[in-house]
């Protein structure tokens, strides 16, 4: 098992020169074509008092300004990847994000993008919804830490819970857990039974049949996103392998919840599926 076809999502207004240097390790590491996305919308017209403002020269700049920008992405990507001697492919448009992205994903193994940053974040027209792409894309999502040009996998840690949702992150991301150096299985649970160490037996045996050698440890802390983090970077984790969203994603919303942190916390980097 290995990725072939990797989708590169860039922030239109985000710092993207490291993020296509971090994909384009990953597409030499695993020899896969690399394609490049990119998209914005367009603000529709407010209702006002007096009805629906429109200006349709507001608009037309509108558009003008997002498609200069996707030719400087798609020049700069272009630039990096034909230096690197990638196979490449660029993909930007005009439209929204998210849905464009989640269809694009049907062209990839894998997608993997940055946190929204500066005046993207927040903003639907110009940003990745990150929790709708990894519920709709079908496909294992890969949220890079910021600023990370190269990506090491010597050290990956597997948040483990018996969800369905875990399951399908732990058999998407072989590809990263066989080059590692490390694979810790974790889950942090206070009333851990032997049903729950039956469980990590399972995955670890299962891993061990990929060529994956794992360990497996019980943390008695409170089950959030926060001490997954937290025991990532006192393990020096290069990498955290999670399900996404076990619970409802309003409920995440309202109450919190792991995968939200996650998300959240842009200084790791975080491997996803549903």
């Amino acid at each position: 098992m290995t990725y072939k076809s990797i989708l590169l999502s860039l922030d239109i207004d985000g710092h993207f020169i490291p993020l296509i240097k971090l994909a384009i390790d990953l597409a030499k590491r695993f020899d896969a074509r690399l394609i490049g996305f990119s998209a914005a919308d367009i603000h529709l017209p407010l209702a006002s008092a007096e009805g629906m403002a429109f200006d349709g020269e507001i608009m037309v700049r509108q558009r003008e300004n997002i498609e200069r920008r996707l030719d400087e992405l798609r020049k700069e990507f272009e630039e990096l990847a034909g230096a690197a001697a990638v196979d490449m492919e660029w993909r930007g448009a005009v439209g929204n994000p998210t849905r464009l992205l989640i269809d694009a994903a049907r062209a990839a193994d894998l997608v993997v993008t940055g946190s929204p940053e500066g005046a993207s974040v927040r903003n639907v027209h110009r940003s990745i919804d990150l929790g709708s792409l990894v519920l709709q894309a079908g496909r294992p999502m890969l949220v890079a830490s910021n600023g990370q040009e190269h990506f090491l996998v010597n050290r990956v840690i597997v948040a483990w819970k018996e969800t369905r949702e875990a399951r399908r992150a732990v058999a998407d991301a072989i590809p990263f857990l066989q080059k590692a150096k490390e694979v810790r299985l974790i889950t942090i649970d206070k009333d851990a039974t032997d049903e729950t160490w039956n469980g990590l037996t399972d995955v670890v045996a299962f891993l061990s049949h990929h060529g994956v050698k794992a360990a497996a440890d019980v943390f008695p802390e409170k089950p959030d996103g926060q001490a997954i983090a937290d025991l990532a970077k006192v393990m020096g984790a290069d990498l955290i392998i999670s399900g996404a969203y076990g619970h409802s994603r309003v409920r995440e919303w309202v109450f919190g919840g792991a995968t939200r942190s996650l998300l959240e916390n842009d200084g790791l980097n975080r491997f996803m599926s549903n």
